[in-house]
């Protein structure tokens, strides 16, 4: 879905087009932050774009097709970078299709269902990715426990400072509190499915990643030189994580639904 050349926050704003010619679709645009594209199993891509009509409300002008990789004028351009990381050697690729002849049966669904398939995809794929936040985040806190017995400084073990006392404190309730709010989201996922569980999902989206980086960078603090170094796996989780701010819907669209959501409570009739 991703692309360059327009602001992807809105899920609507594709260039990418997919037209019909005969029994055949061309498919022209640019994507990028491919995820493993680069893989050599990588041999199909899901390509979503316009397919134009007037007569359609904008929701259901896009379209999702099947394009092999192999097809002529299909160009895997670079890999991406993310703060520097690349996830060599499958990364996230940046994508040409320039004039990509595909048949009309690669189409998903039929057209015009691009934008109801990727909203059905995207909410669960959101509670995934703060399931992993979560993780990476204990694996975070994991490493600042254990830098606290083997770090010494002005000849007292990390752990006897208040100071480093209370960033334990601070990150044990941090990651608690988004873990619980991550387990309510997937109740009402469960209970009532991710098309009502909008604003739980909105929430969690938001909390996950800003509290993965806050609790990821106290550890890198901590650790120092070797916090930034390739030596700890801190700077990688720190990038990764906070791609999550950006990548399936920003801070302030997810922030936006849950104001809206809330608003609408008190004040239904507006």
């Amino acid at each position: 879905m991703t692309e360059p050349m327009v602001a992807s926050s809105d899920a609507t704003n594709i260039a990418t087009t997919i037209l019909k010619q005969g029994s055949n679709y061309i498919v022209n645009g640019r994507k990028w932050y491919i995820s493993m594209a680069g893989h050599p199993d990588c041999k199909i891509s899901i390509v979503m774009g316009i397919t134009p009509n007037k007569k359609l409300p904008s929701h259901q002008q896009h379209s999702m097709i099947l394009v092999p990789m192999n097809t002529p004028g299909v160009l895997v351009k670079r890999p991406m970078e993310v703060l520097g990381y690349d996830d060599a050697p499958f990364g996230h690729m940046e994508i040409i299709y320039d004039n990509v002849v595909v048949p009309e049966q690669n189409i998903l669904l039929g057209e015009g269902r691009g934008f109801e398939i990727a909203q059905g995809r995207l909410g669960p794929g959101r509670i995934h990715h703060c399931m992993r936040l979560i993780g990476a985040t204990e694996r975070a806190y994991e490493n600042l426990m254990d830098r606290l017995i083997r770090r010494k400084v002005f000849k007292k073990d990390l752990l006897q400072y208040d100071s480093i006392r209370k960033q334990v404190a601070k990150s044990r309730l941090q990651i608690d509190q988004t873990r619980l709010l991550v387990l309510h989201a997937a109740r009402m996922i469960d209970e009532v499915g991710p098309k009502y569980a909008k604003n739980e999902i909105a929430q969690i989206k938001v909390a996950a990643p800003n509290m993965a980086l806050e609790v990821i960078d106290r550890v890198i603090q901590i650790y120092g030189a070797a916090g930034l170094s390739q030596d700890t796996v801190l700077a990688d989780m720190y990038a990764s994580s906070r791609t999550l701010r950006i990548a399936d819907g920003p801070d302030d669209v997810h922030l936006d639904t849950i104001a809206k959501n809330e608003i609408n409570k008190y004040y239904p009739k507006l």
